[in-house]
């Protein structure tokens, strides 16, 4: 197996020099830099994650909280996010904590453990004081925590306002917001105040379904019973936004099963521009989220924190409507 030595020998440069090339640490030129990886590839060497660890007392791994792995937009986010750290040749550690505060707490310590150079956390269940003194930058992604390093969010009271703009352009009177509930206030809580300010103005009226969520909803991700009533119920809506393109994908499947023409009797504006959005028949108006813009900040934002760089404490990225055939 071939040795820091021996890259350093093929090379002609010192060890030094190729640990400094491994570890991305001051000026290398570029002639240099590629004898390195011509060397390694040739010798096939690989470098010992472990010790490099133990020097920089920190690894080139970043980790990453999801709650809901096989959601659309967590899995657009996570691939977003694998690109971006590969990008800046950094590796991710993902965990799939499904919203249970146990295995949030397990996968914190892990990444503790085996010194990651940042956490990315996409999920929301922990108690806040969980994350302090982590030793390490912790940048949130659709959630703000006070001991947060970075938080990193789409304006979402703004979409909800886009929204209602748009049902009431084409001619919506009685609108309804449909979503889970989540136990802890997140971000995405904005969509509902966006859509309902937008609603007073234009004279929509919003039906309050406050008493009918459920945290089973967005844990289950299975909205097809809850959907179904609310229609049963009130037959008289002509508009309808989905805080998730999952849940609009959902209203399409009720509507069909119940004979309802969706854009000619309900409109549909869903959320996230997931690739979802594009798959359904009809395919879904959405207000569409920065992802991949999301997920290159995020990682920068460790990167310049794990240098001890100033980094914005929030930062709101634009989001835009995308209209489909649901309206």
């Amino acid at each position: 197996m071939a040795t820091l030595k021996d890259v350093a020998r093929e090379t002609g440069l010192t060890v030094s020099t190729v640990s400094r090339v491994l570890n991305n640490r001051g000026y290398i030129s570029k002639e240099a830099r590629e004898k390195v990886y011509e060397a390694m590839k040739k010798l096939n060497y690989q470098p010992n994650e472990v010790a490099r660890s133990l020097s920089k007392q920190t690894t080139n791994t970043i980790g990453v909280i999801l709650p809901h792995i096989d959601h659309p937009y967590f899995s657009r986010l996570l691939s977003s996010l694998e690109t971006a750290a590969y990008l800046n040749e950094y590796k991710l550690m993902v965990f799939n904590s499904n919203e249970r505060d146990d295995k949030e707490v397990k996968y914190l310590e892990m990444c503790r453990g085996i010194r990651v150079a940042g956490i990315i956390l996409c999920s929301g269940t922990v108690d806040v004081q969980r994350f302090e003194d982590l030793g390490v930058p912790l940048v949130t992604i659709e959630r703000f925590l006070e001991s947060g390093t970075a938080a990193i969010e789409c304006d979402n009271r703004q979409g909800g306002r886009m929204v209602a703009k748009h049902l009431a352009e084409k001619g919506c009177r009685k609108v309804v917001y449909l979503s889970g509930e989540n136990a802890e206030p997140m971000p995405a809580d904005d969509r509902a105040q966006g859509f309902a300010e937008v609603c007073r103005q234009e004279g929509l009226e919003c039906l309050d379904l406050e008493e009918e969520k459920t945290d089973a909803l967005y844990a289950s991700l299975d909205y097809h019973e809850y959907i179904e009533k609310i229609l049963e119920e009130h037959p008289e809506i002509d508009g309808i936004f989905a805080s998730s393109d999952v849940i609009a994908a959902q209203v399409i499947q009720i509507c069909r099963k119940k004979g309802i023409p969706i854009p000619d009797q309900i409109k549909l504006v869903g959320f996230d521009d997931s690739l979802i959005s594009m798959l359904t028949s009809p395919a879904i108006t959405t207000i569409r989220q920065p992802i991949p813009e999301m997920a290159s900040l995020a990682v920068q934002t460790i990167l310049r924190a794990s240098n001890k760089e100033m980094v914005p404490s929030r930062t709101i990225l634009p989001v835009s409507l995308v209209e489909r055939e649901t309206t």
